[in-house]
Order: C-alpha cells, then structure tokens, then sequence
C-alpha cells in the first residue's frame, strides 16, 4: 500500500517538477526575441543543470530509483537547452565567465563525481556521497532565486520574479517532501522542504508586490551595481541645495553692504564689491566639496554664524 502511495505522489512530483523545469520557457522566448539576457540570472540555470544530472546519477545508483531518474533527466534536457541558448544572448564579458563555469562544474566536475564514485567508492557509502552533493545542490538551486526576490524589494517589481516559477517550486518541495516520507529517503526531502519554505516566502513576496508602483526608471540602479542612477538624483540635489544656499548668502551679503557700510580692507567701492563678491560665492558654493557643504548647512538658520562667514569671507576676498 505505502509503494502505491509513493508511487502515485512519485508520478505527480514528476509532473509537477517538469513543469518547473518548464517555466523558464516564457522567459527565454523573451531572451531570444529581445536578442538579450537583460537583468535575468544564468547560475540557477547552472546550478539546476549539475543537479539535475546528479540526481539523475544518483536515481541509477538507487534500488527503485526510476522515478528520479525519469524526471532528473527531463529536467537536465530542459536545463542544458537554456544554458545554450543564455551563453548565445549573453554580453561578451557574462558568456566568458559563464564558459568557465560550465566547463568546470558541469562537465570537469559532474565527471570527477561519477568516476571517483564508481572506482572508489562502494555499496551503501556510494549512495551516501551521492546523496549529500545532490540534497547540497538542491538547496543550492532552492536558494538561488534568493537573489530574484532582493532584486523584488529593491525595485518593488516582480517582473524577473516570474509567478509560474514560484509556485511551482512551492508545489514541487511540497510534494517531494511527502515522497521523501513514503519512501524514507531523507536525500530528497530535507532539501524539498527547505524549497517547499523558500517558495512559500517567495509567493507572499509576489503578492505584496505585485501591484507596487516600480520607483522611476531615473532613480533606479543602472544595471551595473554602482548605483550610479540614486547616486545622480542626490548630486544634482545637492547641487541645487548648495545653489540655493549661495543665492540667499550673496543677497544677504548685499544687504549687509548697503545696510551696514562695512569697510573693505583694501579699500575698494562698495560697488564694484557686491557683483564680484555674489558671483565670486555662487561660483565657489557650486564646487564645494561635500566638507564645504556640510559646513554650509550646520550655518542654515544661525545668523551670526552666517554673519561672521560672510565677513570672513570679505577679509579673504580683499585680502586677494
């Protein structure tokens, strides 16, 4: 009764995990009609490819094990047709990191496993060693999508966080999960239920995002990581912050002239002071470096500080 059980929730884990395997589809049609890899990831497409074919190698070694096999390898298929086709829309410097990643681990790697594992190692330690790297590459590609739902908070867009995608991984760890009990393979739920987690986190993060309003484009980071677009939007506030806070200190200066007669030290009219002493701290103020600024907004809303900075700043001027 209980192999029954486990094979029909098996069958419906299979169905469940290829249409996983199938979700990136939408995307990749994207991929190919935009003729460009955007802002999508390629090291869960990596990570799910090496899984999938140690799952597979592992459902071989397993007594019983059709069904990993079946599904694993539908999945590796699936996963090597989308790592091909993100290597030949990917920019020059993305395709040369991620050649040296999939030579190294899904080709050097995969083949160091399967190798060691047949000549060295033997009986029940075998399908131990297997197990642990495929329960840790599973966790591995449950948690890849980690990077999808920070890039969700910091644009307040879902738009690289496809639905499909994440609930079918909430199925998929949830049904794998109840496999693993039937079957008593610890191996394929403890990293299912920690998938069956993530894709529940990542389905309420969808709906509290869904209908968020994306900040715009202007503010945004630039794609690059520098964050040079937030960064743009502060300097050019601070330039007209600084602007304003010159403006208001030359007026003032002007009033201080007229009202008050200070005496220039060098001597010079009063008249030919007050344009070149208000253009002279417009000039200066738009180039202050952020120490300069800070300074002039600790004096906002002191006027004897500003007082004595204005007459300082005479002094300095005549004294040129």
């Amino acid at each position: 009764m209980a192999a029954d059980s486990s094979f029909v929730v098996g069958i419906i884990g299979n169905v469940i995990s290829i249409l996983v395997f199938a979700s990136p589809i939408a995307t990749f049609r994207r991929i190919v009609r935009n003729g460009s890899t955007e802002d999508f990831r390629w090291l869960p497409y990596v990570t799910t490819l090496l899984s999938t074919s140690l799952w597979t190698f592992y459902g071989l070694l397993k007594p019983g094990g059709l069904l990993v096999v079946t599904v694993n390898g539908a999945g590796a298929a699936l996963e090597a047709a989308y790592v091909t086709l993100y290597l030949i829309y990917a920019p020059r410097e993305t395709k040369a990191k991620m050649v040296k990643l999939v030579l190294a681990v899904n080709v050097g790697f995969l083949a160091a496993v399967v190798v060691v594992t047949l000549a060295a190692l033997h009986g029940g330690v075998r399908l131990l060693a297997v197990g642990v790297l495929c329960a840790a590459l599973t966790i591995g590609m449950y948690a890849a999508p980690l990077g999808a739902m920070r890039t969700v908070v910091k644009t307040r867009s879902v738009e690289y966080m496809p639905f499909s995608l994440s609930f079918f991984l909430f199925l998929n760890g949830g049904v794998w999960s109840v496999y693993s009990v039937l079957v008593k393979d610890y191996f394929i739920g403890v990293p299912n239920a920690i998938g069956f987690v993530l894709g529940t986190a990542q389905l309420v993060l969808y709906m509290a995002y869904r209908k968020a309003t994306p900040p715009p484009r202007k503010g945004e980071d630039d794609g690059d990581g520098d964050g040079d677009g937030v960064a743009g939007d502060e300097e050019e506030g601070l330039a007209q912050l600084v602007t304003g806070q010159a403006v208001e200190m030359a007026q003032r200066r002007a009033r201080l002239h007229k009202g008050l007669s200070l005496p220039k030290a060098s001597g010079a009219p009063l008249s030919s002071s007050k344009p070149r002493d208000g253009l002279g701290s417009i000039i200066k103020s738009m180039s202050a470096t952020p120490v300069e600024l800070h300074s002039v907004l600790h004096q906002h809303g002191h006027g004897h500080g500003r007082f004595e900075r204005v007459k300082k700043d005479d002094d300095v001027e005549a004294g040129e």
